[in-house]
């Protein structure tokens, strides 16, 4: 289950860099609509994962609601899916 959601956490976080960083300019800059499209459908897929996979991850582990709220709120802000891979997910914890 951690290696899942460790994965997941980081592919959705590459997703929404790449959607925001690369795929947005091409739309409005280039007028190249095909790229945002379909990297906007595997960041959407990935960024469903990453809720599942955070509230089962968190129920198996027993953790409090405080760190369920940091799971659930890194999948909003960029980079933070890294930070919660970095922090919750290695084999440390």
């Amino acid at each position: 289950m951690r290696t899942a959601f460790r994965i997941t956490a980081i592919l959705e976080g590459i997703s929404y860099l790449a959607l925001f960083a690369v795929t947005m300019p091409l739309k409005y800059m280039a007028g190249m609509l095909m790229p945002n499209k379909y990297v906007g459908y595997a960041h959407g897929i990935l960024f469903i994962a990453y809720i599942l996979l955070a509230v089962l991850y968190w129920f198996q582990k027993k953790w409090s609601i405080k760190r369920l709220f940091i799971l659930l709120i890194a999948s909003l802000l960029p980079f933070a899916t890294f930070y919660v891979e970095k922090k919750y997910l290695t084999k440390s914890v």
